[in-house]
């Protein structure tokens, strides 16, 4: 399956308010390499495996494969993962009919805050609310393999 996504840096906390749900996630990864990453999450009561591709040129897509996975299998795999587990909370905010999720980092990320978007095709129009900041959509330092390697706080 293909993943369209953009993302970007957040200004400020004003998406709180408008977020319609929120949860937390761990999440580890067996293989970091660009060409290919291998991703263990749990989130709340959830847990999946995602395998990802290297992405386009311009950032915007790559192939995403994920399965649903037992909890206690997850947590078994996220102790066999590289070192930096990634802990965060996610918000999903509505913003004229498009989701943003909007990552807020803990840890030795902390103070990191990412939304991304997630369209049809690389083209699909929507509406950026203010709170959005600059867009880093194909900045591999945004890549959550690349946080648990390079933490935010260490920059």
């Amino acid at each position: 399956m293909l993943e369209i996504e953009r993302k970007f840096l957040v200004r400020s906390l004003a998406f709180k308010a408008l977020a319609f749900n929120s949860s937390r996630i761990k999440q580890g990864y067996l293989n970091s390499d660009v060409e290919r990453t291998t991703r263990i999450r749990v989130r709340d009561q959830e847990a999946f495996i995602t395998v990802k591709g290297k992405s386009s040129e311009n950032g915007m897509s790559r192939f995403e494969w994920e399965k649903q996975i037992e909890i206690s299998e997850a947590e078994s795999l996220l102790i066999l993962c590289e070192p930096g587990i990634i802990d965060k909370s996610r918000f999903l905010v509505d913003v004229d009919g498009h989701t943003f999720e909007v990552d807020v980092f803990y840890g030795e990320n902390e103070g990191l805050l990412l939304a991304e978007i997630e369209l049809n095709s690389e083209n699909e129009n929507f509406t950026k609310p203010n709170w959005l900041g600059e867009e880093v959509t194909g900045n591999n330092k945004y890549y959550n393999s690349y946080l648990s390697k390079h933490p935010y706080l260490h920059w």
